[in-house]
C-alpha cells in the first residue's frame, strides 16, 4: 500500500493546531464545503484564486482543466484516508492502490482551502465520500470527494477564515529499504500565517452560511481571541466593543444581561439560536449568561425577527457555544485580581470513541468576587458544561449539550437621582442592607441533529429546555426615595421564581438554480412552550435609611414569617414559520427576501395574596413580519447595501376595560457599505438606519392604573465598526454611533420629543493589540483601549442626566509554547461613573466598575 500525504500546519502556533482561526460548528463549515463540491463542473471556465505562500505572496493565475490536463493517463485510485494530528497541525493520507497523486496547488473559496487532485478517482470501502468534523482546532472539517470523473477533491474548511498556504512537494518515504523510487511518497505541505483573530468573515446569526460581506444587514462578531485579549468575564463587557449597543444594568443582581440596541430596550439575548426567557417570558430577566464556553459573540441590528420570532427593532444577540475537537485539547488557566477575584476554569476536548464518531467537549469554573460596594455577600459562581458530538454517518450527526450554572450574588437596587443627576455619593453605598443576597440556578439542556440528504439540501431538527429559577433572600427592598429629607422607604420582602422554557425548531436548507439565477432557501418552524411562577411576601412596615448618612444592620425576619403577596403563574405558547431566499440575481447582485408569520398566546393565573385577587388575564397575538435586502458588490471586497425590516413584540398590559394590548409593531431601513481591506485581514461597516417603534403601551390619561397602546419611539443614526488586523501582530477593533433617539407620540404630551433614555447621542470604543513576531521577545504583546459614551438622559421624562465618561484599559501578555501569562489594567485612572440605569428616579442607576487589576495564567497541553 502507498501513501500520499498532505499535510497542514500552522506556522505561527505553538502547538498542534492549522493556520485558520478558533473553531465554528460544523454545520456552517460542511454546508461550504457542498457549495465547493457542487461547483465543481463549473470551474474550468473560472480562474481559481491565488495561491499565497509565506515567504512571498504573490498571485498565480491558473484553470482548473490546466489540472485535469496532467497525467492523462495512469489514473490513480485512492482506496483509504486518514487524517491524524501531527505537531503542528494535522495530517491528511491518501491511500493510493497504484500510481503516484501529483502534487496540486491550494486553492481558495470563502473560508476554504481545497486541492484537486487530477486522474484520481475514490474507490472507499465505506463509500464515494470522506468527512471527518472538527479534526483540530480552527479547522471545521476535512472532506475528500469525487468532484467528477477526472478529480478528487480535498476539501480543508477553517473556522473563521481561509489559511494562506504554499504547497511543497518533497520526497519523503518514511521507509526507503521497502519502496522502489517509483512508489516514494509525496508529502504535500501547507504552512502558512494564522488569519486574523479579530476579523471573522461568516455569522450563524444569519440564518445560513453567507459571508458577512454579503448580508445586507449590519452583523457584527466578538471572537474568542477578543474576550480572552481583554480578560473579559461577563457578556456586557464584549459588547462594549460594538457599536449601538448599550448595557442596561441588573435586575437586583438577578441578570446581568439588560441590553438596548439602537436606543431600543430588552433586546434579546440568545444561545445558538434559542431564546432564553426570565420570570413571565420577560427578556428583562434573564439568566446570566457565562463566557467561558463561548466561541464568539454576534450582534446582528435591525428588526430581524423573521429567524428568532418576537423581539425589539434594535436588533438581537446571538451566543455561539465551544464545539468537540476530534484533536485532544486541554487547557487550563487561573485568574485572580482586585477584590479577591479568582476563576479558575478548564477545557478539555477530544475523542470518546477508537474510530473517532464520538467527541467530547466539557468547560468548567469557579468564580469569587467581592463587589465594590458595601455588601457582605461576594459574587459566587459555579459553572459546567459538557457537550457530545455522534458522528452517526456520513449524513447525519448529533449534538447533545448539558449547562449548568450556580450564583449567589448581591441582591444589588443601584442608587436614586437627586435633583438633575444622579446622587453624589460614594461609588460603594448602598441603599439596601449588606447582607441582601439572591441565587440563581440554571440548567439548559438540549440536542440538535442535522442530515444532509445530498450536497444541496439539509434538515436541521433542534431541542432546548432551560430551567431558570431565583431566589431572593430577606432583602431591604427599596420602594421610593424622598428628596426633601434624604431617606429612602425601605420595606421588607422575599421572592422567588421558577421558569421553564422547552423550545423546539426544525428548518431545512437548500441550494439549487433557476436559469442562471441561484437560490439559497431556507424554511422552518419553531415552537416554544413557557411556564413560570412568582411568588413574593412583604412587610410594608417602613425602614428608612439616609441616602446621605446610613446606619445598616436592619434585623431581619426568616422568610417564612413574612405576609404573603400573592404572585402569578403564567403558561405560554408560540409559533413561528419562516421562508427565506437568498438569490444570486447576477454575479455581484444579491436579493435577500423573507417573511416570518407569529402566533402566541399567553394564560396567566393570579396566586391569591396582599396584592392580587383570583383570576386570570390572556393574550393573544399574531403578526407577519417580512424582510428583505438588496446588495451589490462593487469589488471582491466592497459591497453597497440596503434593507427594510419588520418585528414586533406583544404587550402584556391591558386597557381599563380588560383587553389585551395590541402587539409593538417596528419598522426600519438600513444603507450602508462593508469592505475588506489588506487582503481580508481588516473589515469595515458604515450604517445609517432609520428605526420607528410604535403601539407602545403608556399611560391611559382617564384610568392611569391601565395602559393603551399610543406611544411611539423612534432612532436614527449612523454607525462604524472596523476589526482585523492591521499589520502582523497588530489587531484592532473599534466602533463609533452617532444616534438620536427620541420619544415621537405618547399619552403625556410634556415627554414628546424627550430623548431615549440610556441612550448617549456619541459613544465610541477602541481596542488594540501588538504582539512582537520574531526575536528574543517573540510572544510578548501589549494591549491599549478606550471606551467614550456621551451624555445620557435616566428616564423617558428626562428628568436627570446620567452624565458622559471616559475610561482606559491596558494589558501586557506573553506566549511562549504552551504557556500564556497576562495582566491587565481596567479603567486606569479610576474614572467614577454611572453605567447603566432602568429609567427610574428612585432607584437602579448603577455605578460602573472602579479601577481594577486582572492577572491570569493559562497551559495548554
Amino acid at each position: 500500500m502507498k501513501y500520499d500525504r498532505i499535510l497542514f500546519a500552522g506556522a505561527t502556533f505553538a502547538i498542534a493546531s492549522i493556520a485558520i482561526p478558533e473553531f465554528l460548528s460544523s454545520e456552517i463549515g460542511y454546508a461550504s464545503a457542498e457549495n465547493l463540491i457542487q461547483a465543481s463542473n463549473q470551474i474550468d471556465s473560472e480562474s481559481v484564486e491565488k495561491v499565497q505562500t509565506v515567504e512571498n505572496l504573490q498571485q498565480v493565475s491558473t484553470k482548473a482543466s490546466g489540472l485535469l490536463a496532467q497525467n492523462a493517463t495512469n489514473s490513480v485510485k485512492v482506496t483509504g484516508i486518514k487524517v491524524s494530528p501531527t505537531t503542528n497541525g494535522i495530517e491528511v493520507i491518501l491511500e493510493t492502490a497504484i500510481g503516484s497523486i501529483t502534487p496540486p496547488a491550494p486553492q481558495t473559496s470563502g473560508k476554504l482551502v481545497y486541492f484537486d487532485i487530477p486522474n484520481a478517482t475514490l474507490s472507499l470501502p465505506d463509500g464515494d465520500r470522506f468527512l471527518v468534523e472538527n479534526p483540530a482546532k480552527g479547522i471545521a472539517n476535512v472532506s475528500v470527494s469525487q468532484a467528477n470523473a477526472s478529480y478528487v477533491r480535498v476539501i480543508v474548511t477553517g473556522v473563521d477564515a481561509v489559511p494562506q498556504a504554499s504547497v511543497i512537494s518533497r520526497n519523503a518515504n518514511p521507509n526507503p529499504v521497502a519502496q522502489t523510487p517509483d512508489d516514494g511518497e509525496e508529502d504535500i505541505v501547507v504552512t502558512g500565517d494564522r488569519a486574523p483573530s479579530y476579523r471573522v468573515p461568516n455569522a450563524s446569526v444569519t440564518g445560513t452560511n453567507t459571508p458577512i460581506l454579503e448580508t445586507p444587514f449590519s452583523v457584527q462578531v466578538i471572537p474568542r481571541d477578543i474576550i480572552r485579549d481583554q480578560q473579559i468575564t461577563q457578556v456586557k463587557d464584549a459588547l462594549n466593543n460594538v457599536s449601538g449597543v448599550t448595557f442596561g444594568g441588573d435586575v437586583q443582581g438577578r441578570s446581568g444581561n439588560t441590553f438596548s440596541i439602537r436606543g431600543f430596550t430588552g433586546s434579546p439575548v440568545i444561545l445558538d439560536g434559542f431564546r432564553r426567557f426570565g420570570s413571565s417570558g420577560e427578556a428583562g430577566t434573564q439568566p446570566n449568561f457565562e463566557v467561558a464556553n463561548l466561541e464568539r459573540i454576534e450582534v446582528l441590528k435591525g428588526p430581524a425577527s423573521i429567524l428568532y420570532g418576537a423581539i425589539e427593532p434594535g436588533g438581537l444577540i446571538n451566543l455561539v457555544s465551544k464545539k468537540p475537537l476530534a484533536t485532544p485539547f486541554y487547557e487550563v488557566e487561573l485568574q485572580a485580581g482586585s477584590r479577591n477575584f479568582i476563576r479558575p476554569r478548564f477545557d478539555f476536548s477530544g475523542p470518546l470513541s477508537d474510530d473517532g464518531k464520538v467527541l467530547y467537549r466539557v468547560n468548567g469554573l469557579f468564580q469569587n468576587q467581592n463587589v465594590f460596594q458595601n455588601y457582605t455577600q461576594p459574587d459566587q459562581k459555579y459553572y459546567i458544561a459538557p457537550t457530545i458530538a455522534w458522528k452517526i454517518n456520513d449524513q447525519t450527526d448529533l449534538n447533545i449539550a448539558f449547562e449548568y450554572a450556580n450564583s449567589t450574588r448581591p441582591a444589588t437596587f443601584g442608587i436614586p437621582a437627586v435633583g438633575k443627576g444622579v446622587a453624589d455619593i460614594p461609588r460603594d453605598r448602598i441603599i439596601t442592607e449588606p447582607s441582601d443576597t439572591v441565587t440563581n440556578t440554571t440548567v439548559n439542556l438540549g440536542y440538535t441533529l442535522e442530515h444532509r440528504f445530498d450536497p444541496n439540501w439539509k434538515l436541521r431538527n433542534a431541542f432546548r429546555y432551560t430551567s431558570y429559577n431565583y431566589d431572593f433572600g430577606v432583602v431591604a427592598l427599596p420602594l421610593a426615595f424622598i428628596e426633601a429629607t434624604g431617606n429612602v422607604f425601605r420595606v421588607l420582602a422575599s421572592q422567588e421564581s421558577q421558569n421553564k422554557d422547552y423550545t423546539f425548531q426544525t428548518n431545512v436548507t437548500g441550494e439549487f438554480a433557476t436559469g442562471d439565477v441561484k437560490h439559497t432557501l431556507l424554511a422552518g418552524i419553531d415552537y416554544v412552550y413557557r411556564d413560570s411562577r412568582i411568588i413574593s411576601a412583604v412587610d410594608f412596615t417602613p425602614r428608612f435609611l439616609n441616602l446621605f448618612n446610613p446606619t445598616y444592620g436592619l434585623v431581619k425576619p426568616s422568610e417564612n414569617t413574612l405576609p404573603n403577596f400573592g404572585g402569578s403563574t403564567t403558561t405560554g405558547n408560540s409559533w413561528g414559520f419562516y421562508l427565506q431566499d437568498q438569490i444570486s440575481i447576477l454575479k455581484n447582485l444579491k436579493l435577500l427576501a423573507g417573511i416570518r408569520y407569529d402566533v402566541l398566546s399567553q394564560r396567566t393565573v393570579n396566586i391569591p395574596g396582599s396584592s392580587t385577587d383570583s383570576g386570570e388575564s390572556t393574550l393573544n397575538a399574531s403578526a407577519f413580519t417580512p424582510r428583505i435586502g438588496l446588495l451589490y458588490q462593487l469589488t471582491d471586497t466592497l459591497s453597497l447595501y440596503g434593507s427594510y425590516s419588520q418585528s414586533f413584540t406583544p404587550n402584556t398590559a391591558t386597557t381599563a376595560s380588560g383587553q389585551a394590548l395590541e402587539p409593538q409593531r417596528g419598522w426600519g431601513y438600513e444603507f450602508g457599505i462593508k469592505s475588506e481591506f489588506l487582503d481580508g485581514k481588516l473589515f469595515a461597516t458604515l450604517a445609517y438606519f432609520d428605526i420607528t417603534k410604535q403601539n407602545i403601551a403608556v399611560t391611559d390619561p382617564n384610568f392611569p392604573l391601565f395602559s393603551i397602546a399610543s406611544g411611539e419611539q423612534r432612532s436614527r443614526g449612523i454607525e462604524f465598526d472596523v476589526s482585523g488586523e492591521i499589520l502582523p501582530g497588530w489587531k484592532i477593533i473599534a466602533s463609533y454611533a452617532n444616534i438620536n433617539g427620541e420619544v415621537t407620540a405618547d399619552s403625556d404630551p410634556t415627554i414628546i420629543g424627550n430623548k431615549l433614555f440610556g441612550l448617549p447621542q456619541n459613544s465610541a470604543s477602541l481596542w488594540t493589540t501588538y504582539e512582537i513576531q520574531q526575536g528574543d521577545l517573540q510572544g510578548l504583546g501589549f494591549g491599549l483601549g478606550f471606551k467614550y459614551v456621551g451624555d445620557r438622559q435616566g428616564d423617558l421624562s428626562n428628568s436627570f442626566a446620567l452624565g458622559s465618561y471616559f475610561t482606559t484599559d491596558a494589558a501586557i501578555f506573553y506566549k511562549r509554547d504552551k504557556w500564556r501569562f497576562a495582566l491587565n489594567f481596567k479603567n486606569i485612572g479610576d474614572v467614577k461613573y454611572i453605567e447603566s440605569a432602568f429609567g427610574t428616579r428612585g432607584a437602579s442607576n448603577n455605578f460602573g466598575d472602579p479601577f481594577t487589576v486582572v492577572g491570569s495564567v493559562s497551559l495548554q497541553f
